[in-house]
């Protein structure tokens, strides 16, 4: 899994990024200042960092310059209120991946992030999707969370729950409340369909779901479930 580092003076700020983050299948480290980061930063073992410029004990430009300095490779991306170009030319210039201006687009700065880890050869460590209760939402690997519906979650939740076990038909609509005998199989076919095409239509993946012939369905990648 990728590591990532925050550092946000802004509390509400720093938490909700960070929650996000964490849902979209990121280990996240979030401090609020200079101080903080020195001491919550591993080299080797943060690849990411998310960096503000204007901090309560000094600024996160000089930072991107001491990290760039000694080394580190990690990917950088400022977010920042400042939006005057000059700024976010020496941003660039200094060394930083990419620039976002606040107020932030949650799902933008994960698809962001979730590109800047491949791009550093990543890969590897994000090919799991994650479902969240809480948000009742899908997360593809590296992607922004995914809205589902109640039936739509409810179903790929009861498939989720096989582990890579194939779950019989009769599962799933027990999971949604139905009557297997009475239960319009087509329906369930129908949802299927339309939670695949939910899923290409969001971020152009396919949703790792296969028909098992005469038992049901299975979730063939690897998939995390949070309360």
């Amino acid at each position: 899994m990728s590591r990532l580092i925050l550092i946000e003076d802004e509390t509400v700020l720093r938490e909700e990024i960070a929650g996000f983050l964490s849902e979209s299948g990121f280990s996240v480290d979030a401090v609020g200042n200079l101080a903080e980061f020195d001491r919550t930063y591993l080299r080797g073992s943060h690849n990411l960092a998310l960096i503000d410029l204007g901090l309560p004990d000094g600024e996160g430009i000089d930072l991107i310059a001491r990290l760039r300095a000694q080394g580190e490779r990690l990917g950088i991306i400022v977010i920042s209120a400042r939006i005057a170009s000059e700024s976010r030319v020496r941003g660039l210039v200094v060394g930083a991946d990419h620039y976002l201006a606040k107020p932030l687009d949650l799902a933008e700065l994960a698809a962001i992030v979730g590109a800047l880890a491949r791009r550093l050869g990543d890969e590897n460590d994000c090919k799991f999707w994650t479902l969240n209760n809480a948000r009742r939402s899908l997360t593809p690997p590296g992607g922004a969370p995914i809205e589902l519906s109640e039936q739509a979650y409810v179903v790929l939740k009861a498939i989720a729950n096989g582990q890579g076990q194939a779950v019989s038909r009769r599962k799933i609509v027990d999971a949604l409340g139905g009557d297997y005998m009475l239960y319009d199989q087509r329906r369930l076919d129908t949802q299927l369909y339309q939670l695949r095409k939910c899923v290409s239509d969001a971020v152009g993946l396919d949703l790792p779901v296969r028909t098992a012939r005469g038992q049901g369905y299975q979730f063939i990648g690897e998939i995390v479930l949070q309360p």
